[in-house]
C-alpha cells in the first residue's frame, strides 16, 4: 500500500508528530475522555501528524492482561476524523514485537486507517540484524514503514550502518526517526540513506530529544559514489513534543524560514537549543538514565491540566526523586518555551 501524494509531500515537507501518552485513571484504567483531550490538543496545536502506540504511549498496552492497543490507536483516529483532518494528517502507528505479531498490529494500524507503520526494536535484542531486516520486510508488505532507531536505554539496540543500508532499500521505507541518543549513531544512518538509491524517497525525522534543534537545524552533506548528498532533517517525531507541543510548531516553522534564507544562523537560536535540551533532561528524568521519562512527559501534562495525573501502567514507572524539583527549575528559567496560555485557552472549550 503506497502513500497518498499528500501524506508523502508532508511527510517530506516536514512536520511535527508528537509521540501520543497514555491517558490513565489512578486505578490504571484507561481514561478514554482524557485520552481524546489529549489528541485534540495535538490537533489544536498545529501539528502535522500524531504517534500513537509508541514508546511514550507505553509499549505495555500490548499486554494481553492490558488489551489498549486497538483502543487507543481507535480512540486517536476517531478525533482524526472528527477534526476533519484524514486527508491531511500523518497519522503513524508504532508496531512492536516478533514478526507476527508486528504484521498482526501493523494489520490493525492499516484497517483503522494509519498511514506508516513506526517498526520498534524494543524487547528484539537477541534478533540478527538480518533478522530484523526480514522482519521490516515483513511489516512493509502491509503497510508503508517509518524506521526507528531506539535507544538502548530505554529499551532498543545498537545497529550498524550495514543495517541501515539494507533498511533503506526496503522498498516500502519512507521516513527514518533516528533516536539513539548518540551522535555518532545518528551519523550512521544519515550516510546509510545518503548512500542508498532511495535516498531521496526516506525523510529525515528526530528523535533525539536531547538535541532538537540543533538537527532540525542541520544539513548535512555526505560524499557518495554519485557525488555530495545534501540532506536536511526535515521534523521530529518525539516524546518531548508531547509537551509544549504549540511551541514545537512555532519552532519547526522559525526553523524552516531560517534555512531558506540561507543566511549565518543568529547565535540565539543555539541558546535556546540549550535551553530546550536542558528542558528535556528534566522531563525525560536523564540523571536517572531516562528511568522516568513517560512520568516526566505526564507530570507537565498534569500541570497544564491536560491530565487527571502522572499514572503509568506500571507502577515502576514514576518521577524520579528530586524530579519534580527539576521540572520546576526549568518552568522558572525558561518561561518562554512552555505554551502554558495556549493550554488555558484550550481548555476552556475542552476540559477533563
Amino acid at each position: 500500500m503506497p502513500l497518498s501524494n499528500q501524506i508523502y509531500t508532508l511527510l517530506h515537507d516536514g512536520t511535527v508528530i508528537p509521540a501520543h501518552p497514555l491517558a490513565l485513571h489512578a486505578d490504571r484504567s484507561l481514561d478514554e475522555q482524557g485520552q481524546r483531550l489529549l489528541t485534540k490538543y495535538y490537533l489544536a496545536a498545529g501539528v502535522g501528524g500524531i504517534a500513537v502506540g509508541v514508546h511514550t504511549t507505553q509499549f505495555e498496552i500490548r499486554e494481553p492482561s492490558i488489551g489498549l492497543f486497538e483502543p487507543v490507536l481507535t480512540l486517536a483516529m476517531e478525533e482524526v476524523e472528527t477534526a476533519g483532518r484524514m486527508q491531511d494528517l500523518i497519522k503513524v502507528a508504532g508496531v512492536s514485537g516478533l514478526t507476527a505479531k508486528a504484521v498482526q498490529e501493523a494489520e490493525l494500524a492499516k484497517k483503522l486507517g494509519y498511514d506508516l507503520a513506526l517498526v520498534s526494536t524494543n524487547g528484539l535484542s537477541a534478533l540478527s540484524e538480518n533478522d530484523l531486516i526480514e522482519r521490516a520486510k515483513a511489516i512493509g508488505e502491509v503497510m508503508p514503514l517509518f524506521g526507528f532507531y531506539l535507544q538502548p536505554a530505554v529499551g532498543g539496540k545498537v545497529l550498524s550502518e550495514e543495517y541501515w543500508a539494507a533498511f533503506c532499500e526496503i522498498e516500502q521505507v519512507f521516513g527514518i526517526k533516528m533516536a539513539p541518543f548518540n551522535r555518532y549513531q545518528t551519523l550512521d544512518v544519515i550516510h546509510a540513506v545518503c548512500n542508498s538509491s532511495r535516498n531521496k524517497e526516506i525523510a529525515l525525522y528526530t528523535g533525539n530529544d536531547d538535541t532538537i534543534l540543533v538537527d532540525l537545524l542541520t544539513t548535512f552533506h555526505i560524499n557518495t559514489a554519485q557525488g555530495i548528498i545534501k540532506k536536511d532533517i526535515v521534523g521530529g517525531l518525539l516524546g518531548h513534543w508531547a509537551v509544549w507541543t504549540k511551541k514545537a510548531v512555532e519552532l519547526l516553522e522559525e526553523v524552516k524560514a531560517l534555512k531558506k534564507l540561507g543566511s549565518d544562523l543568529p547565535s540565539s537560536i543555539l541558546s535556546r537549543a540549550a535551553k530546550i535540551t536542558d528542558s528535556n533532561a528534566a522531563f525525560f528524568d536523564a540523571k536517572n538514565n531516562f528511568r522516568g521519562c513517560i512520568a516526566g512527559i505526564h507530570e507537565v501534562l498534569y500541570r497544564q491540566g491536560l491530565m487527571r495525573g502522572v499514572w503509568c501502567l506500571s507502577e515502576h514507572e514514576k518521577l524520579s526523586a528530586g524530579q519534580s524539583e527539576e521540572i520546576d527549575r526549568v518552568y522558572r528559567d525558561y518561561p518562554e518555551l512552555n505554551d502554558d496560555a495556549f493550554v488555558k485557552d484550550f481548555l476552556k472549550i475542552n476540559s477533563l
